[in-house]
């Protein structure tokens, strides 16, 4: 891939594994459950399914919905969807009906496949929400994938391009409703490319699969071994509470994960020094990557190189990359004792603009270039995301008129260069990073607010050594901490649900008129608190998701 021309890159994601597939049939290319299937298998497996969505649809869907599961069947599904050119929204399980169903409506889907094992939802809240619901059964895929017979017939021509929307994650959105994030494979050729040749993808590699799908590292996850031909190791989500134990008894070459998984096998004593010899590489993604979390994974697999990676569900995962030295007494000092995440992947553009919008040592990373989606699926949600930029200064995007490649994509993150090095700050608005999800803290608030006992709220984040602890803040009628956090759990995801309550009387202002959060934040700090008792999960370990 390293010498590979740009007529060489596939135009899509399905060509890059179909490529892959007729290169290396033989080779592993997952294995998951127990279950072990060949780059030939799983493309049969990936063909049966398309055949059955066929069948079930009556046509090829334009829109396909995947309930998100660590299992043969899901994936296969995925690609099945990636075959019949469909665009693929994945939805999580583990989230509350109500937002699955909110995202469902958004994506417009007309097919949602799930695991026979794991539709619980689809026959309770979610039952008759999309026009046609298609059950698989693991074991059933995998034997068709090994079948020798001759694959279904009456698959459509692929006649996907580079301009067709690959996917659509939602991310959290401030209005209480999820913002739908298209994703072109024209977006995703040149990052695949990228990371492939980078990490020197190929057959024999073994990659880890810590995200779920509805994180977009998760197309790393998948396409990037894909695309070069290496096999996706799945782990069970318990797997992940002891990484060590996955990377070694599965041979794993290649890890890809959120930091917290350092911090969560940390606390857990899972951690056992100089254990994993055979991973060669380590690329953390999702949240700062602290210089006590790089040591702790060192200690773990000293000869594995480790590399901290960014980027927003905007910019196609990841847009930016650095390498720390081998020698752990070569890591370059910062300011936040977090590592390095820059420089900017160097065929895209960039900016740091300080708060009058002009080039400047630190400020607000904005970033444009082949990887950059093109707006939102409401166009409303683009308003004040992007701005364009020229010898006058800075102008954000209003909303009117066209939204152009040569706008720059605001990502609300403040960085600073520190000796020719992108170091992460922090956001400028009022979303954190948990566990690796993006979170817009009013996604909370409003949810918060429509308890019928709540007038307002506030979220606050609290760094807790590594981890960010939500603190929910509101007045009314005081309500008890544990049933208000089993109440939100049912509005909103278990990593949004703030670990403690706390009922004030009123939420103070600042001069300007504003909800002065910056009090409420140093108010938090008192004995207090500790009354309100344990009422959410968002400091407990939620698998490598965002």
């Amino acid at each position: 891939m390293a010498d590979a021309t740009a007529a060489a890159v596939p135009d899509t994601l399905y060509e890059w594994f179909d490529r892959a597939a007729d290169r290396h049939p033989d080779e592993p290319a997952v294995e998951a459950g127990g279950t072990a299937l060949a780059y030939h298998e799983l493309r049969r497996a990936a063909e049966h399914v398309a055949a059955r969505i066929l069948a079930a649809h009556g046509s090829a869907p334009r829109r396909i919905s995947v309930m998100a599961t660590r299992s043969v069947a899901i994936l296969a599904a995925y690609l099945a969807g990636q075959r019949l050119g469909a665009t693929v929204t994945p939805v999580n399980p583990a989230f509350p009906a109500r937002r699955n169903r909110m995202i469902l409506e958004l994506a417009g889907a007309e097919v949602l496949v799930v695991d026979a094992g794991d539709a619980s939802q689809l026959d309770g809240e979610l039952a008759g929400l999309v026009p046609t619901e298609l059950r698989l059964d693991s074991e059933e895929v995998a034997a068709a994938g090994r079948a020798t017979a001759a694959p279904a017939a009456g698959l459509p021509a692929y006649t996907t391009g580079p301009d067709d929307v690959a996917y659509v994650l939602f991310t959290s959105g401030s209005t209480g409703r999820p913002k739908g994030v298209p994703i072109r494979h024209r977006n995703l050729s040149p990052y695949l490319a990228h990371n492939i040749a980078r990490y020197g993808i190929g057959p024999g590699c073994r990659t880890s699969h810590t995200f779920d799908l509805t994180f977009d590292p998760s197309v790393f996850d998948l396409f990037v071994t894909w695309g070069g031909g290496a096999t996706l190791v799945v782990p069970g989500r318990a797997e992940l509470l002891s990484p060590v134990d996955y990377i070694v008894d599965n041979g794993v070459t290649h890890w890809f994960s959120v930091p917290s998984v350092v911090s969560v096998g940390a606390q857990l004593g899972n951690l056992p020094a100089g254990r994993a010899t055979g991973l060669r590489m380590s690329v953390f993604i999702g949240e700062q990557l602290s210089y006590d979390q790089a040591r702790a994974w060192h200690a773990v697999a000293p000869a594995a190189a480790i590399e901290n990676v960014y980027g927003p569900t905007e910019l196609t995962v990841a847009c930016t990359e650095f390498a720390l030295p081998d020698d752990p007494a070569e890591w370059p000092a910062t300011s936040n004792d977090t590592v390095p995440v820059g420089p900017v992947y160097d065929f895209l553009d960039h900016l740091v603009l300080d708060e009058s919008g002009r080039p400047a040592e630190e400020g607000e990373l904005v970033v444009r270039g082949s990887q950059r989606f093109d707006g939102y699926l409401d166009p409303a949600d683009n308003r004040g995301r992007f701005l364009a930029y020229d010898e006058h200064g800075a102008a954000p995007y209003d909303g009117e008129g066209p939204l152009t490649a040569a706008h720059y994509y605001r990502t609300g993150d403040r960085v600073r260069w520190e000796a020719g090095r992108l170091v992460h700050l922090g956001r400028l608005d009022n979303q954190v990073k948990v566990r690796g999800y993006r979170i817009e803290l009013g996604e909370i608030e409003a949810a918060m607010r429509r308890h019928p006992d709540i007038d307002q709220a506030v979220v606050i984040a609290l760094k807790r050594g590594d981890d960010i602890e939500l603190v929910g803040c509101h007045t009314g009628a005081p309500v008890e901490p544990q049933p208000l956090g089993r109440w939100l759990r049912k509005r909103v995801p278990v990593h949004m649900v703030p670990r403690r309550f706390r009922h004030l009387d009123t939420l103070p202002l600042n001069p300007n008129g504003k909800i002065d959060r910056p009090r409420i934040a140093g108010d938090l700090q008192s004995p207090n608190l500790a009354a309100a008792g344990p009422a959410g999960g968002n400091g407990g370990h939620h698998g490598a998701t965002r």
